[in-house]
């Protein structure tokens, strides 16, 4: 089994991150984040709806981050977590025509989820249209309960409304008893 990568120290990565450096560069080997072994940048995975009615397998992009979330009104209530693939990395395998979207306000990130069951399966990212967001619960064998913490992107002053930089909003810790 391949090591775990995770950051010891999250507050550290952010300004790394901030600078632009590769969180893969900023992080070290660490016991702290289970799992996160199974969302690698570059590599295939298999996802679904809760329902399976839409089935589709999603290619990471190679410089993704660790998941995150965004203080959005509509990540705010829906409460996913997420990670990047380009436009092309996302195929789907069964029920495409299941997908409605969802837009509001700028009318420029299209959200989809499965007209059966409701879920959330990925967007279209308005701070990086050329990339669609997904749903690390959509992915075979992945919980965002997996992640000890999650940083959460400050998406109430969106980037692509003031300096064009995102910011942090704070960070969601799980811990298991």
């Amino acid at each position: 089994m391949e090591p775990i990568i995770a950051c010891s120290n999250a507050h550290s990565m952010d300004a790394l991150l901030a600078k632009g450096a590769d969180w893969r560069q900023t992080c070290v080997l660490t016991p702290r984040i289970r799992r996160l072994e199974l969302i690698k940048p570059g590599h295939s995975y298999n996802a679904a709806c809760h329902c399976g009615s839409v089935q589709f397998r999603v290619t990471i992009s190679e410089n993704d981050k660790p998941p995150r979330r965004c203080t959005c009104s509509i990540c705010r209530m829906r409460g996913a977590a997420a990670v990047s693939t380009p436009l092309d990395g996302i195929e789907f395998l069964k029920g495409e025509e299941m997908l409605t979207k969802y837009q509001f306000g700028t009318m420029t990130a299209e959200h989809y989820f499965c007209s059966k069951c409701g879920i959330y399966t990925h967007h279209k990212r308005r701070s990086s249209p050329n990339e669609f967001g997904i749903n690390v619960a959509c992915i075979e064998g992945v919980s965002p309960f997996d992640f000890e913490e999650i940083v959460v992107f400050d998406g109430v002053n969106h980037p692509k409304d003031g300096d064009g930089k995102s910011h942090i909003a704070g960070y969601l810790r799980f811990t298991k008893d």
